[in-house]
C-alpha cells in the first residue's frame, strides 16, 4: 500500500496571526511542554529553553501577550502558563507538521489489523483495531461500525418445531447470523432446503439489500421453480433479516483504563464520569459518524469544541473508513485529554483507516 501522508501546513504570518518569531517559539515550547507533562511552564524554565538568550522579565512580557490573545492562560496564581482549548486548535492549525509512519510502524498495523481481517470475522478486526489504537495512543482507541452491507455466502433453514425454523446467515466475512421464523403449517425439512437451495443459487455475493432487491425480481421464477410454501420461506427469511437494520450502529472501545491514568484529582474524576456515560449513549454513535462523514480524512476536536463529548472536555481524533464503493461505513479514532500527542496519532489514526478501507474493499 502507498500510504497517504497526513500533513498539517507550517505557520507562516497568516496562518499564525502576525505574530513575530519570538512569540512563535515561545508559544510552541509552551504547548510542547504541556503535551510532553500536562504541566505549566514557568518563565525561568522556558527562558533557559530558547535557542537565543532572553530574560525571564521579556519571556514573561511575551507571554503576557500570548495570554491576552486567549492563548494560554495560567492554571493559579504564580503558576507558569498553559494552552487554552483555543491556543491548542491555533498550534494544531498553524503549527504542527505531521510526519508519515515509518515502515516498521505500518507493517506492524498491517499485521495486526489485516491479519484479524483475514482469519476471523470482521468484528474482531475491528476489535483489534480499537485495541491498537489504545495501545499506540495511550487514550482510548474506538470504533464505530454498523453500515456496513457485507456480501452473503450461505442461507440454511432448519426445522426447529412445528411453525418455527432457525434462519441461518452466513456472511463472506464469516458472520455469521441466527433468527427465528415463523413458517407456515406443514411446511417439510424438504421445502426448508428447497427454499435455502434457491437463495444460494441467487445471493451469493450479493448484500442484505441486493438479495432482497434481486429476490423481488425473480417473483415469476420463483413461482415455477419452488412452490408456494417454499417460496414464502424466502420472502420471509430475508425480511427478517432485514429488520432494524437500520439500529445496529454499535461503538467499540478499548483502553477506558488509560483515561483513569490521567486523573489527579476529584474534577478529573467527574469529567471522566462524563465522557463514560457519553460513550455509552447509543443515540451519540450516529453523531459520531456524522462527525467522520463531514470531511475527508482525519479530524481533531479539542475539548469543548466536540459537540459530542463537550462535557467532558475531551480531544478526538477521528477518520472515516470505506467500502468498496467508497460510501463511509464507520469511523474510527482516539479519544483522551486535550494533552494527546497529535502529531503521533493523526498519523496512526489516518492508516489505520486505510487499511480497514482496503480490507473492506476487498470483500
Amino acid at each position: 500500500m502507498a500510504p497517504r501522508k497526513p500533513v498539517l501546513n507550517i505557520a507562516d504570518d497568516a496562518a499564525t496571526g502576525g505574530l513575530d518569531a519570538r512569540s512563535r517559539e515561545i508559544f510552541r515550547l509552551i504547548v510542547e511542554s504541556y503535551l510532553d507533562t500536562g504541566e505549566p511552564l514557568g518563565s525561568r524554565n522556558l527562558a533557559r529553553m530558547l535557542p537565543n538568550a532572553l530574560s525571564a522579565a521579556t519571556v514573561r512580557n511575551v507571554m503576557s501577550d500570548l495570554e491576552y490573545l486567549g492563548l494560554i492562560y495560567s492554571p493559579h496564581t504564580s503558576a507558569g502558563r498553559m494552552p487554552t482549548e483555543g491556543g491548542l486548535r491555533f498550534f494544531v492549525d498553524a503549527f504542527m507538521e505531521l510526519g508519515g509512519l515509518g515502515d516498521q510502524e505500518r507493517k506492524s498495523i498491517d499485521r495486526q489489523v489485516s491479519d484479524a481481517g483475514r482469519n476471523a470475522t470482521m468484528d474482531t478486526m475491528l476489535t483489534e483495531a480499537s485495541q491498537m489504537l489504545s495501545g499506540l495512543s495511550h487514550g482510548a482507541g474506538l470504533v464505530v461500525t454498523g453500515k456496513v452491507e457485507v456480501a452473503l455466502k450461505h442461507v440454511e433453514f432448519v426445522m426447529l418445531e412445528p411453525g418455527k425454523a432457525l434462519a441461518i446467515l452466513v456472511s463472506e466475512s464469516g458472520d455469521v447470523e441466527n433468527r427465528i421464523v415463523d413458517v407456515p403449517a406443514g411446511v417439510t425439512p424438504s421445502q426448508l432446503t428447497e427454499a435455502a437451495n434457491f437463495l444460494n443459487h441467487h445471493i451469493r455475493g450479493r448484500t442484505l439489500v441486493e438479495a432482497r432487491d434481486e429476490m423481488g425480481l425473480r417473483l415469476d421464477e420463483m413461482r415455477q421453480t419452488i412452490d408456494d410454501l417454499s417460496a414464502d420461506l424466502v420472502r420471509r427469511g430475508l425480511a427478517i433479516w432485514g429488520e432494524g437494520q437500520d439500529n445496529t450502529t454499535r461503538l467499540i472501545v478499548r483502553g477506558r483504563s488509560n483515561l483513569l491514568s490521567n486523573i489527579q484529582d476529584a474534577q478529573d474524576l467527574s469529567v471522566l464520569r462524563h465522557l463514560f456515560d457519553d460513550l455509552e449513549r447509543k443515540e451519540n454513535l450516529v453523531q459520531l459518524l456524522d462527525l467522520a462523514e463531514e470531511g475527508s480524512g482525519v479530524r481533531i476536536f479539542i475539548g469543548s469544541e466536540n459537540r459530542l463529548f463537550s462535557l467532558s472536555g475531551s480531544s478526538l481524533v477521528v477518520a472515516p473508513y470505506r467500502d468498496g464503493a467508497n460510501r463511509v461505513v464507520g469511523a474510527l479514532g482516539v479519544i483522551g485529554p486535550t494533552r494527546l500527542n497529535y502529531r503521533q496519532v493523526v498519523p496512526v489514526v489516518d492508516y489505520t483507516a486505510q487499511v480497514i478501507t482496503k480490507m473492506l474493499s476487498r470483500g
